[in-house]
């Protein structure tokens, strides 16, 4: 009996010892997984990034930047408006501080134009 009993151990640590390793396999893919992700958007930013030097004046870069200290999630939405514009062919190269702050005018009219309505 206690044969059976050692082979039910030993079959029961060599399941365990499966499911762990298959465990850090699915982690250490998520992990990869994760890094790549990381590494594409950080080749992203900058390409963007590159784009924008090229044709923003300092004072422009300068602005955006001020405006990336206070509002992470506005300046991404700003650049891929600027990427979009200067792909087009819409606007002229540099673009100047003036020029800049007529975008972000228009972009945020369209922010302010919400209503709150009570019921």
């Amino acid at each position: 009996m206690s044969v059976s009993s050692d082979d039910e151990l030993t079959a029961l640590r060599a399941q365990r010892l499966q499911a762990m390793q298959q465990q850090i396999e699915q982690q250490a893919a998520n992990q990869l997984q994760a890094e790549e992700q990381a590494q594409h958007e950080a080749e992203t930013s900058a390409s963007i990034d590159a784009l924008l030097r090229r044709h923003l004046s300092p004072e422009a870069r300068s602005r955006l930047t001020r405006i990336g200290l206070v509002d992470a999630e506005r300046v991404k939405s700003i650049k891929a408006e600027l990427v979009g514009l200067f792909q087009s062919g819409a606007v002229s190269s540099p673009m100047s501080d003036a020029s800049l702050k007529q975008i972000l005018a228009k972009q945020s009219k369209s922010r302010s134009n919400a209503s709150i309505r009570r019921i």
